[in-house]
């Protein structure tokens, strides 16, 4: 009788997830189309943001991933070529975006190869 439990419980939990087409609420999603257009936006956005800070100021070239999560805000991550005028540099770069928050709504993270600290900002 327990086996024929489990049994039922697995087929459920198996429906559920065929019903949400494979994407697990917190779990990562590769964006496509229009979600990831929007994803791309928010990357020149946020980058030109920085700029307008204390910096530094850099231009995505070449976007190789987008992913994104939705954990309390959205949690978006690019494999991206950067290009800050004199150098151009692999990096993975993270924006963590609480829109809802007039105070510290978006954190944006940038590591790249070969450096050996990460950039971190938040407004």
């Amino acid at each position: 009788m327990n086996g024929l439990k489990s049994l039922c419980i697995l087929g459920l939990v198996l429906l559920s997830l065929a019903a949400t087409q494979g994407q697990v609420v917190g779990g990562v999603t590769q964006l496509e189309g229009a979600s990831r257009k929007e994803a791309l936006d928010l990357l020149d956005g946020t980058l030109a943001q920085l700029a307008t800070g204390d910096g530094p100021s850099y231009k995505a070239i070449n976007v190789t991933s987008v992913s994104g999560q939705v954990v309390a805000g959205t949690l978006n991550t690019y494999e991206v070529e950067l290009d800050n005028g004199t150098d151009k540099k692999q990096c993975t770069v993270k924006i963590w975006s609480q829109p809802w928050l007039k105070e510290n709504s978006t954190n944006i993270k940038i590591k790249c190869a070969g450096d050996v600290g990460e950039l971190d900002r938040t407004w």
